[in-house]
């Protein structure tokens, strides 16, 4: 079961610390990257941009072997103590097989992104047991406010992360009753859907799942969890952590994704909880994936451990 796993705990940032800024996924702007450095800066540490972190081929980050190659360079330089991927997109499942997952397990540092970033946390897992950061990317932080806020208590402190339900997010109506311990693994549903099948894909039994997507139509939805639920994966979990969900266009569709997650979820026999802001919206808390969590849908709490210590 997952929450037998060992696990790689980083080390929690301190002033004065080297972080690195990389884009193993799609292209970043940069201006957005320069505003990242300036509030690294302004946490105490010392950003180093990565030589191909403002490289654009199409709708990636330049070739494969360069984002690659920065991304195991931060990995395996013992200087640097954090790794900020600077936006999602596409492209990590591209390089999967070439990431240096021996460094990883040398010397352990917080990896932290979202969205397109869900492969590569799904990877650590598999291959380090690595525990990583669902959070904010680094071009998030140009916006402040809790994005800044939730990615340095994410990075700079060894203390958990409570997040409430808030009836504000789309997804708030999705729950059933119940409470559950168990290993938060997961991120983007789309992701996680194309990693089922891969040796990239976590062992889930006994897991809290966590799901969020971004401009996803309700069959889209319903398609994805099907998938899952076809793999075998949605009937061996703890329970279930949604994140934000939304349409493309105006969201005028008559079926929700809210619906669907309710009407594919409900059935599960497991404790599910909505309307937590994490994922695309305007507010994304940062939690560790691979640490440890208490799911209480009654209370419409998410408790979850430390990524680093």
């Amino acid at each position: 079961m997952s929450a037998l796993r060992p696990t790689l705990h980083p080390a929690v940032l301190r002033a004065g610390d080297a972080v690195a800024l990389v884009s193993p996924a799609g292209p970043v702007a940069q201006a957005r990257v320069q505003a990242a450095v300036r509030e690294l800066t302004s946490w105490g540490l010392r950003p180093r941009v990565y030589p191909h972190a403002l490289d654009a081929e199409g709708f990636l980050a330049g070739s494969d072997a360069d984002r690659v190659s920065d991304l195991n360079d931060a990995l395996a330089d013992p200087e640097i103590r954090a790794v900020l991927c600077n936006r999602g997109g596409y492209g990590v499942q591209r390089i999967l097989q070439q990431v240096d997952y021996d460094a990883v397990r040398r010397d352990p540092k917080l990896v932290v992104g979202f969205s397109d970033i869900t492969a590569l946390h799904a990877a650590l897992w598999c291959k380090t047991g690595l525990v990583t950061v669902h959070g904010p990317v680094a071009a998030q932080l140009e916006r402040g406010g809790t994005f800044a806020s939730t990615l340095k208590h994410a990075l700079m402190s060894a203390e958990p992360m409570l997040v409430h339900a808030d009836p504000g997010e789309p997804t708030f109506s999705v729950r059933t009753s119940g409470v559950a311990n168990g290993l938060l693994l997961g991120g983007n549903l789309s992701m996680l859907s194309t990693c089922a099948g891969t040796p990239f894909m976590p062992d889930l039994e006994g897991a809290i799942l966590l799901i969020e997507d971004v401009g996803e139509l309700a069959y889209r939805v319903d398609r994805l969890l099907t998938h899952l639920g076809n793999c075998g994966i949605l009937q061996r979990l703890a329970a279930i952590a949604v994140g934000q969900f939304s349409e493309p266009g105006h969201g005028n569709n008559p079926v929700k994704p809210a619906d669907v997650l309710n009407e594919r979820l409900g059935g599960l026999g497991i404790p599910v909880l909505g309307g937590l802001s994490i994922g695309h919206g305007d507010c994304n808390l940062a939690v560790a994936l691979g640490s440890q969590a208490l799911l209480d849908a009654d209370r419409g709490t998410l408790t979850v451990a430390p990524a680093a210590r």
